[in-house]
């Protein structure tokens, strides 16, 4: 069984940054790849990163680029969102998801708990 939780969430200012952690159950990150949704209050959830499992490209909504740095940590079984300069737009619950796909596929089947992004002044 696949479990995920996040963290790292909060209030900051805008031009501010934070980092997410998605910590996974053990050796999800061999098979599975990680990614980084987001839903804003009145919004339509949206992908904002993914990670594969093993080498190859990583994603980034087009808002986001720039900006924000999908990473892993394979030995930590955890995968990280750096958040910079953010933006009052990029407010919402954070989820991390896993496809049942080791490449980037917009379909999740694990998800975690989410957690709350806030930015403004």
């Amino acid at each position: 069984q696949v479990q995920l939780v996040e963290s790292g969430g909060g209030l900051v200012q805008p031009g501010g940054s934070l980092r997410l952690s998605c910590a996974a159950s053990e050796r999800t990150l061999d098979y599975y790849a990680i990614g980084w949704l987001r839903q804003a209050p009145g919004k339509k959830r949206e992908r904002v990163s993914c990670i594969p499992s093993s080498d190859g490209s990583t994603y980034y909504t087009d808002s986001v680029k720039g900006r924000f740095t999908i990473s892993r940590d394979v030995a930590k079984n955890t995968v990280y969102l750096q958040m910079n300069n953010l933006k009052p737009e990029d407010t919402g619950i954070y989820y991390c998801a896993a496809p049942a796909s080791s490449l980037c596929v917009d379909s999740y089947l694990y998800w975690g708990q989410g957690i709350q992004v806030t930015v403004s002044s």
